[in-house]
């Protein structure tokens, strides 16, 4: 038996940990696929070569590797390139062996499909993060009685956007338009958030790469990306595309690192300008990190009672309870955690402005 190399042992437990996070997520079958790519990847396809020996740092908290494979292969699944893992695939039922035997026939039959999308990091757009965003949103209007200029940073397909086009249940409070097709309720903990009216006086967001709405295979991608045993996201996600399509949110190809200094410079309109960003942040690395953190800092200084700045954020911390909620504001510089709230927005212990 050949010795297995570091880049191998690395892959596997990047795997290892994917199931822990993908079980803790709800997707038993995301977990399952994870488990038997740790036991049973070999060097018998390109694609099994390129995945254990990936050059990079594969984890989760790198390149992603057991979610490009995952949003991959599901992606066949979508596409009807693979009907034979079709139909192994939720939700439908089969046993390890076969689902396996159908995984390694999908890395020979479509290698070049499979070897192309490797390279690209998963591209998501979680909207049911807006259950965060939107009492954060209303907390800023409460504060400040203004318009808000909006200025999303990694806006992916732009549909975290569009928050005001969805409906919502928060704990009862609900806001939104009542026809929306895109229905969001959380499990809410704590107080209801600021009744406050919002009026948005633009908005704006940028992408390393970001994806076309109005293209089928953009939408293809991002669909693909939503693991398999979660119809509920799946169907979300299809009817926040639909309603993106008539009216595709504005979303810049542009690094956040160039985007947000042009855009933090322009003149005031007197609205309040808000930065927000949702699980983005975090993929920055730390020299980035420091350079947006003080890109952002100047434009408070500038910030004026007229004029105001606002950063809010769903991001993780050191807190194992899901993500922090944050929001600071110019000019007084005033920062509170809102609340928490779980990766994928199922559910949000809510705190607010205290």
């Amino acid at each position: 038996m050949a010795v297995e190399t570091e880049r191998g042992t690395a892959v596997r437990d990047a795997f290892r940990k994917q199931i822990k996070a993908a079980t803790e997520l709800g997707s038993p079958f995301v977990a399952r696929l994870c488990r038997l790519a740790a036991e049973r990847l070999d060097h018998g396809t390109a694609v099994g070569c390129a995945i254990l020996e990936w050059p990079g740092d594969a984890s989760i908290n790198g390149d992603l590797i057991p979610l490009r494979l995952a949003g991959s292969l599901h992606a066949l699944v979508l596409s009807g390139k693979d009907d034979a893992l079709k139909a192994l695939y939720p939700p439908h039922e089969s046993n390890d062996d076969t689902l396996w035997q159908a995984i390694t026939n999908a890395f020979a039959v479509h290698a070049d499909f499979i070897l192309h999308r490797l390279q690209s990091p998963p591209q998501t757009n979680e909207i049911r993060r807006c259950n965060a965003l939107l009492p954060g949103f209303l907390t800023i209007a409460d504060l400040f009685g203004k318009p808000l200029d909006l200025l999303e940073v990694g806006a992916s397909a732009g549909l975290n956007l569009q928050w005001d086009r969805y409906r919502y249940d928060l704990g009862g409070f609900e806001w939104g338009d009542p026809a929306s097709p895109v229905n969001l309720k959380p499990d809410w903990q704590g107080p209801p958030p600021p009744d406050a009216e919002i009026t948005i006086a633009s908005r704006l967001g940028c992408d390393l790469n970001p994806l076309d709405v109005t293209s089928a295979d953009d939408r293809l991608r991002l669909m693909s990306y939503v693991w398999a045993d979660q119809p509920d996201r799946m169907q979300r996600l299809d009817a926040a595309l639909m309603l993106a399509v008539g009216n595709p949110p504005p979303v810049e190809r542009a690094d956040a690192l160039e985007w947000l200094p042009r855009e933090l410079v322009k003149p005031p309109t007197g609205a309040v300008r808000v930065v927000y960003h949702s699980i983005a942040w975090q993929y920055l690395p730390a020299a980035l990190r420091a350079r947006g953190e003080a890109t952002i800092a100047e434009a408070g200084k500038r910030a004026t009672k007229d004029s105001p700045l606002a950063r809010l954020q769903m991001e993780a911390d050191d807190n194992p309870d899901g993500a922090t909620i944050s929001l600071q504001i110019w000019p007084t510089g005033e920062s509170r955690e809102l609340g928490r709230v779980d990766f994928h927005g199922r559910w949000v212990k809510w705190k607010g402005w205290e």
